[in-house]
């Protein structure tokens, strides 16, 4: 029997397998506006990939009186999930789920979108076969750039932070990766820069999922194979 230790790739989801960074941005957007408090969507798009509780620190102030939250929370939600069953995964990014777990590597979906939300990202990604673990911001105590929900899914997965890569679209998930010293390749196709992502300590960026695949022989995910 074999002692070698399991390796994997661990991937955000929102922005990085699945076209949603934008529809989070709109749905935060109308939901600001409809409680009287309206950000511009730039500043909405640079926060997506924190957890709720941050993005609304870092829009409206941590000292703010933060009895409304819940509402403008529960507000995104019911706007996002207009979108549920149109959601679209970015380009060849199933291919590239499959693509891992033929080459033995352990595939984990490290994503801290709600309970409620995972299952029309993982019917968009139609790849339940080649999954292995999917996590949920019910399985972390604190949000990005906090690394609890990187931890969860290692947890979860039996998996090592020395054997894995982590791949996320977001200035966020380069952080909290950085803070278990996991390699994490950056993907633009969230909106975020290459030079902001390579800034922020990615590895390695590309445009999408696709560019990745087409070259994963010379990416940071080949040396773990």
């Amino acid at each position: 029997m074999s002692t070698e230790k399991p390796r994997g790739v661990l991937l955000d989801v929102d922005g990085t397998l699945v076209d949603t960074t934008y529809l989070h941005t709109v749905s935060w957007w109308e939901a600001l506006r409809q409680a009287n408090q309206p950000v511009p969507m730039a500043l909405i798009h640079r926060s997506v990939g924190m957890g709720s509780d941050k993005l609304l620190d870092h829009l409206l102030g941590p000292e703010r009186d933060r009895s409304a939250d819940g509402r403008l929370r529960d507000a995104h939600d019911c706007l996002y999930a207009e979108y549920w069953e149109r959601l679209t995964p970015l380009p060849r990014a199933t291919d590239l789920l499959r693509t891992l777990a033929a080459r033995g590597l352990r595939v984990v979906l490290a994503t801290s979108a709600a309970e409620h939300e995972v299952g029309a990202l993982r019917r968009a990604l139609a790849a339940d076969d080649v999954i292995d673990e999917v996590t949920s911001s019910a399985d972390a105590d604190r949000s990005k750039p906090a690394p609890d929900i990187l931890v969860a899914a290692l947890e979860q997965s039996g998996l090592e932070s020395s054997r894995v890569v982590f791949v996320g679209d977001s200035v966020w998930d380069v952080a909290a990766a950085g803070k278990l010293d996991i390699p994490c390749v950056g993907l633009t196709c969230g909106g975020t820069s290459r030079g902001e992502l390579a800034g922020a300590g990615a590895v390695a960026v590309y445009d999408d999922p696709a560019a990745l695949l087409d070259a994963l022989e010379d990416s940071p995910i080949a040396k773990l194979t």
